[in-house]
């Protein structure tokens, strides 16, 4: 497709050559080269680790602390983007993968909103990491006329400078290269009175040229966004795409947990017991929704099934488990064998396709198939009302100051973020130390941290398994995957 990948050098007067010539960009000028759809994937699948790390370091750090740059500097070299002056490769590799997730985060409000923030972010980090005469070149270079002011007139304004600039709070103003920026494009720091504000102009501290800059590659990125999503259905159109485009949204980059190591570690006795102090909020709830009515719709056997298996159930014990509960409400044995069981085999491989299925990962379960009522899957941070959420939280006996820390991720969209605060919660530590994307994660860390089956699980989960999107089985191509899933759907309506 335009955008097999060469690892050729290219002459610096090239086109591609002046894409990749700079580490800071506004990522105006698309990519023009041909990749393969392997390394489209691969680059793809990259910087949404990249992006997902950039959201946990900024919520578990200030973002402009000493602390919070040393740690992106760590995680962008152990990802092997660039974050200084860096080789070619790393400069293309960061250019590309930005536009492809380009495509595959336009496409819903959420989506966009969540991916324009954590670029945002990767943009400050670089900006402030640059020196003043490099940032003076980067404004240059796109059109940013901002200029400064000479020693005389510097000297002039000093008192008035002074005066009114935050940041005299941190390096002094007269050390500092002063901004001459019109008063239009300086608006946010106007209207908080950070500024001083003569005929026209703002006279605008170098450590706050930064608020001006992000303002304009948030909007220009928006406005990039919007435009992308009108070519959606072009690109749609290209079958070998349009799978790939629609999973990466909600595509999983850690643990493979479609793998059972733990078969026969978990008993049907001990569910109970595990969904009130193991099991993440999503499963909890799913959980004791289906001891409460004895059925669960297709979207919660979906999601609560598929992670039973992940937890160590076997087939034999998730046929056990389901027909007894199913039995206790409206649906006989015989009725449980003809419209259900076949479905339960399917997901562990012994029909139909024989695909081993993977467990939901955190975003499939935050962004696909949105729960309606008399529904009880998806995940309570990010589809339940927050005064129900809260009052859940009470019930299951979550500290007032707790519920309030929840809840303001909640509010920030940062659902991961809520439910790995809950489990620290639950389980009385200050750090998890971990990065939650799983439910079937939270299970396995939570059974280490309490030391019951989780001795056995910390053995057999830790080996590392080949990054891939959760939405696919290990042996099936990107082209195969929605015709798989609403194949296993159709196994799990109701009659």
């Amino acid at each position: 497709m335009q955008f097999p990948g060469r690892r050729r050098k290219l002459n610096t007067n090239s086109v591609q050559g002046e894409l990749y010539e700079h580490l800071l960009q506004f990522y105006g000028q698309p990519p023009i080269e041909n990749i393969s759809l392997t390394e489209f994937e691969t680059l793809a699948v990259e910087r949404l680790k990249l992006l997902k790390t950039v959201e946990n370091v900024g919520i578990s750090h200030v973002k402009v602390s000493e602390e919070y740059k040393k740690k992106l500097d760590s995680e962008f070299k152990n990802l092997n983007f660039p974050n200084k002056e860096s080789e070619y490769d790393k400069r293309r590799k960061d250019h590309i993968s930005h536009f492809i997730l380009r495509l595959a985060y336009c496409q819903t409000e959420d989506l966009r909103r969540w991916f324009i923030q954590q670029e945002v972010d990767i943009f400050r980090y670089r900006f402030n990491d640059l020196k003043p005469k490099h940032k003076l070149e980067f404004l240059h270079r796109n059109d940013l006329q901002y200029g400064t002011i000479g020693a005389e007139e510097k000297q002039t304004l000093m008192d008035k400078l002074v005066n009114s600039s935050y940041a005299g709070s941190g390096t002094k103003v007269e050390d500092q290269d002063i901004y001459k920026v019109p008063f239009q494009d300086a608006l946010d720091l106007v209207r908080t009175r950070k500024v001083y504000l003569k005929a026209g102009y703002v006279y605008i501290p170098h450590q706050d040229i930064v608020t001006i800059v992000l303002n304009d590659f948030r909007t220009r990125l928006s406005k990039a966004m919007a435009l992308t999503a009108r070519s959606l259905p072009i690109v749609h159109s290209d079958e070998r795409l349009q799978p790939l485009l629609s999973h990466l949204s909600h595509a999983y980059v850690g643990q493979d947990y479609s793998i059972q190591k733990n078969v026969g570690k978990i008993s049907l006795d001990q569910i109970d017991s595990l969904s009130g102090k193991s099991f993440p909020l999503c499963m909890r709830q799913l959980h004791q929704s289906l001891r409460e009515h004895h059925h669960l719709r297709h979207g919660g056997r979906m999601q609560y099934g598929l992670f039973l298996k992940g937890i160590g159930l076997s087939l034999e014990q998730a046929l056990q488990f389901w027909r007894s509960e199913f039995i206790r409400g409206k649906v006989d044995a015989d009725k449980f064998d003809k419209q259900y069981a076949y479905s339960i085999r399917h997901i562990f491989g012994k029909e139909g396709r024989r695909a081993d299925y993977t467990p939901y990962s955190c975003m499939k379960v935050i962004l696909s198939n949105m729960p309606s009522q008399g529904d009880y899957h998806g995940c309570p941070f990010r589809h339940s009302d927050p005064e129900l959420l809260k009052q859940k939280l009470q019930f299951y006996k979550v500290s007032p100051s707790g519920i309030s820390q929840i809840l303001e991720l909640v509010k920030g969209m940062h659902y991961q973020l809520a439910c790995q605060k809950y489990f620290e919660l639950t389980h009385n530590v200050e750090d998890a130390n971990f990065s939650l994307n799983h439910p079937n994660q939270y299970f396995i860390e939570s059974q280490r941290l309490l030391g019951g089956g989780g001795k056995d699980l910390k053995r057999e989960v830790e080996t590392p398994q080949k990054t891939k999107p959760a939405a696919a089985a290990p042996e099936l191509t990107a082209k195969d995957v929605p015709e798989i899933m609403e194949d296993l759907d159709s196994f799990f309506q109701d009659a």
